[in-house]
């Protein structure tokens, strides 16, 4: 069944906090989209991820060297990603849909579909965060527990010793199977649809294609080193992006401050759609401009899960508001101060889900 928010309480925050929001950038007289720091910073993103590839193939180094071009170039893949990718397929970096539409290249050309995360992202994970069964983020996996109503093995009481380095796998997983099972079940949260645009078949053939060909074809020409190093740099380099990826989105909605709603008999939710973003998101390291640089915005999770089509280059002027508004209306903003205190969080999380079938997310008493 189908969750449905309850879109008749909580209007008056909803209303004020847009409005807010809203009011910043008129009376600042700012574009809600990219501006000039945010296209120096993808110029950065973009020079790091095409030098490295290009330091990989043409440079003729030794594998010592090759091995620390794999790991940053794992690291671009990761970074290009959040920064420019993300906010393309949000239709949030531009205000031309084709320049959104060619940014979002950028996930096809490193393997994974921009078609498929739409769905599994923007519709699915954004629409139903944290509820189990529906958000594509927190997908039962049988060596996983991220979500209190998933069944507790055995296996589980080790996940938060496991799970970090199980990360790193992300984007291998993405790459070679993930959009494949996704594209042809064809069924993702609560979405389900009964026909791909043909277009879509093409792509999702060609930009793999293209991806294997780039990252693990060429490499296996034109370098030196025996062709076990090169397949080894190529799993070097997706630990190194799809742990840095899962890690930033984990620490966002998989902490111990957050809830896991479900909804009732009926298929109805406690709270407005907006409200729930608020007990189902936390950021990290607010205050810090290397996390908001590296990361995309996404540390500040809250402000993205709310205003999703807003550039993540505003979400460190928009806190502020956001928090405040929240505290007005006696509503939750969760936070860790530092990456390493969500991690430490993410962890212990982790652990009680693989320990306690019965466990029960934090109650909130706000002044």
């Amino acid at each position: 069944m189908k969750p449905t928010f309850n879109t008749a309480s909580q209007a008056e925050f909803v209303q004020e906090l847009r409005k807010r929001v809203d009011d910043h950038f008129a009376h600042n007289q700012i574009s809600k989209f990219a501006n000039r720091a945010m296209i120096l910073k993808s110029l950065f993103f973009f020079t790091t991820w095409l030098g490295s590839y290009l330091m990989l193939v043409l440079g003729g180094f030794t594998f010592e060297i090759n091995f620390v071009i794999w790991t940053i170039l794992g690291f671009s893949i990761s970074f290009i990603c959040v920064n420019v990718g993300h906010d393309a397929i949000h239709g949030a970096y531009s205000s031309r849909k084709w320049v959104n539409r060619l940014l979002a290249h950028t996930f096809n050309i490193n393997g994974a579909s921009a078609y498929m995360w739409r769905k599994m992202h923007n519709m699915a994970h954004h629409t139903y965060t944290n509820i189990d069964g529906f958000d594509e983020d927190i997908e039962s996996v049988p060596i996983i527990r991220l979500s209190p109503t998933q069944k507790l093995k055995k296996i589980h009481q080790y996940q938060f010793i496991y799970i970090i380095p199980f990360y790193g796998l992300a984007t291998l997983s993405w790459v070679f199977i993930k959009d494949y099972v996704k594209f042809f079940k064809n069924e993702v949260g609560n979405y389900q649809q009964t026909k791909h645009p043909v277009k879509e078949y093409f792509l999702l053939f060609f930009y793999k294609i293209l991806n294997y060909t780039l990252f693990l074809v060429i490499p296996l020409l034109v370098l030196q080193d025996p062709w076990y190093l090169i397949v080894a740099g190529f799993l070097i380099m997706h630990f190194f992006a799809g742990i840095t990826l899962a890690l930033i989105f984990m620490l966002a909605h998989v902490v111990e401050q957050t809830h896991f709603p479900q909804p009732d008999a009926n298929g109805s939710l406690e709270n407005s759609w907006a409200v729930h973003q608020l007990y189902t998101t936390a950021n990290f390291s607010k205050k810090s401009k290397i996390a908001l640089f590296f990361t995309g915005g996404l540390n500040l999770q809250v402000e993205h899960h709310l205003f999703p089509n807003i550039c993540s280059i505003h979400y460190r002027a928009i806190a502020p508001i956001v928090e405040a508004t929240a505290k007005d209306y006696n509503y939750p903003y969760l936070c860790n101060t530092t990456f390493w205190s969500a991690l430490g969080s993410h962890v212990q999380f982790l652990k009680k889900m693989g320990q306690q079938s019965d466990y029960k997310s934090p109650e909130y008493m706000i002044s």
